[in-house]
């Protein structure tokens, strides 16, 4: 009963579906070796490559058991395509499945419960200036208010509303979210907002004046924010690393 059936996709699928299957799995791991995981709960979610099919993590498992072939592949109903004896969390793929229906740049979507993320979400004012981590989240920040589990399909237009191009988001009294061209990407904004949202939590307590960052770097670091953590700069510069960090940990992410 608590035994993981084990198989293997490998040779199964296209190359790219692999690939994008190592990728996600990767970033699952990494995201239970920073503490960000939530029991079998919360989303991490990618798109096949040229189609509009997805894979997500499997409902029942924890995201250290995620493996590149135990990723579920389903479409943006949240049907089972590929014959998996796994099921999803349907509840959980609503958010996926409203950004991967209009953000078609947004090939990764990482949605967590992290204590840090719900917190500032939930405090008035939300992610304040304070660090160089939340200079790169607000360059593209919104927020979503809280409509209660994410059951609602009526919900998913006004998700897609206020996320409209922003690539970082908190969600109210619930967490964080980030969306990236790339897995890679994806987890680069989550672990600056993660960070951002950290480090704010700790200066709350302290009981010291912050050191506000002064307007006009505000604004000069927003025009340049965007492209440190994406593309060559940030995702797929980083990400090769975080793959080595991953295998060095427990290889079985790429079974």
């Amino acid at each position: 009963m608590f035994q993981l059936e084990k198989f293997s996709l490998k040779g199964k699928v296209s190359q790219q579906e692999w690939q994008t299957r190592v990728d996600l799995a990767a970033c699952y791991r990494l995201v239970a070796v920073h503490g960000w995981g939530d029991l079998i709960y919360t989303h991490l979610s990618a798109r096949v490559p040229n189609t509009e099919h997805y894979l997500v993590n499997a409902f029942g498992l924890t995201f250290d058991e995620v493996s590149a072939s135990n990723l579920v592949k389903v479409d943006l109903q949240g049907n089972v395509l590929d014959g998996s004896p796994y099921q999803i969390n349907p509840a959980g793929f609503t958010i996926h499945s409203a950004i991967h229906e209009v953000r078609h740049d947004a090939q990764c979507v990482i949605h967590l419960h992290t204590k840090a993320t719900i917190s500032v979400a939930t405090v008035q004012g939300g992610l304040k200036p304070w660090s160089q981590y939340a200079m790169f989240s607000l360059s593209s920040l919104s927020y979503h208010g809280y409509e209660g589990l994410a059951v609602d399909e009526a919900e998913k237009a006004r998700l897609q509303a206020d996320l409209g191009q922003t690539n970082h988001m908190l969600l109210h009294n619930h967490g964080g979210l980030t969306v990236g061209a790339t897995v890679g990407d994806a987890f680069m904004r989550f672990y600056d907002l993660q960070r951002a949202c950290e480090i704010q939590m700790e200066l709350m307590q302290c009981g010291q004046a912050v050191i506000e960052i002064p307007q006009p770097i505000v604004d000069g670091i927003y025009a340049q924010a965007n492209i440190v953590h994406s593309g060559e700069t940030g995702g797929q510069k980083a990400w090769p690393a975080m793959l080595r960090r991953a295998y060095k940990l427990d290889p079985s992410f790429c079974e």
